[in-house]
């Protein structure tokens, strides 16, 4: 059985800008870096391929291992699990296991994968077929890699797969499926009107409990950045500096202390993930201060 933290923990998706203004070269500095600047979580982006070797991935988990960072992989971006060529099912389900080798080999304990796409087939063919794949993993599994989380995201484009109640369905082919919500995604899918509050949040966290259990629901892998959308939906990344879209990363926060809640928050902030990420642990923190005030004074 995963082992997961009691408490929040934050860290960013891939190394930025301030890893490299910080004079950092090297993946290897990557754990001591973000524990030196306070954080305790860093999302290993593979999304176009794995390239580093056993060596690499073992000398990294084992710094990882050291700093007490924890460790999600994100799998590769051409990955398709609602192909409708089956040569290309088979080649998603091999790049996912070539995936769970190196996570399993860094120690990761999560590997994010895109939930798929309708293209030019209906939403209800493109769910068939993404779960047919998923079901095609579990059997070339056999049981192999079970210490690590098979997480499949909310998607941010409404030609995409990736609603939440999508990623659930998704979920149900195999326990060994969770989800992994990008907030900013599924504010991109209401454009921009999903989180106005503390209890909009809630209700993300209390359907994933209801669907796959507490403690799923707890211990959430979660993305969060800001995102500019369309019409279509997501359109790019932005940082936190940004005024004009959202979400907003507060009501989330009073959600995750009075629920006690302790996901993996990773920022896809555009070259400000780290500092993005801080700052939310920061204002978790001062947020739990203050309720806890609250509660004291009543």
């Amino acid at each position: 059985m995963i082992q997961f933290p009691s408490y929040p923990t934050f860290g960013p998706g891939g190394n930025g800008d301030w890893f490299r203004l910080d004079g950092m070269k090297s993946l290897l500095q990557t754990p001591g870096w973000l524990h030196r600047v306070g954080l305790d979580a860093f999302e290993y982006e593979a999304t176009r391929g794995v390239s580093a070797g056993e060596e690499n991935l073992l000398a990294f988990g084992k710094k990882a291992k050291e700093y007490h960072i924890r460790l999600s992989l994100h799998t590769q971006y051409y990955i398709s699990l609602s192909g409708v060529d089956p040569e290309k099912g088979l080649k998603s389900i091999e790049y996912i296991e070539k995936s769970l080798w190196a996570a399993d080999l860094m120690g990761a304990d999560t590997i994010v994968i895109h939930s798929g796409s309708a293209g030019k087939i209906s939403r209800e063919e493109a769910m068939k077929l993404s779960c047919d794949t998923l079901e095609h993993l579990i059997t070339a599994l056999d049981g192999r890699y079970e210490n690590i989380r098979l997480g499949i995201e909310t998607m941010g484009k409404l030609n995409q797969l990736g609603t939440l109640d999508e990623v659930i369905e998704q979920c149900r082919v195999s326990p060994r499926f969770v989800p992994v919500v990008d907030f900013g995604h599924l504010n991109c899918r209401e454009r921009g009107l999903a989180f106005p509050d503390v209890d909009s949040y809630r209700r993300v966290f209390d359907r994933i409990a209801n669907a796959c259990g507490d403690a799923v629901a707890r211990s959430l892998h979660c993305h969060f950045s800001k995102i500019e959308y369309t019409a279509a939906g997501e359109k790019c990344h932005l940082t936190f500096e940004d005024t004009t879209f959202g979400p907003a990363f507060e009501p989330l926060a009073e959600a995750i202390v009075r629920e006690n809640l302790a996901p993996r928050i990773i920022c896809e902030s555009a070259g400000t993930q780290a500092e993005d990420a801080l700052w939310m642990k920061n204002c978790v923190g001062g947020i739990g201060g203050t309720v806890r005030r609250n509660i004291i004074n009543e």
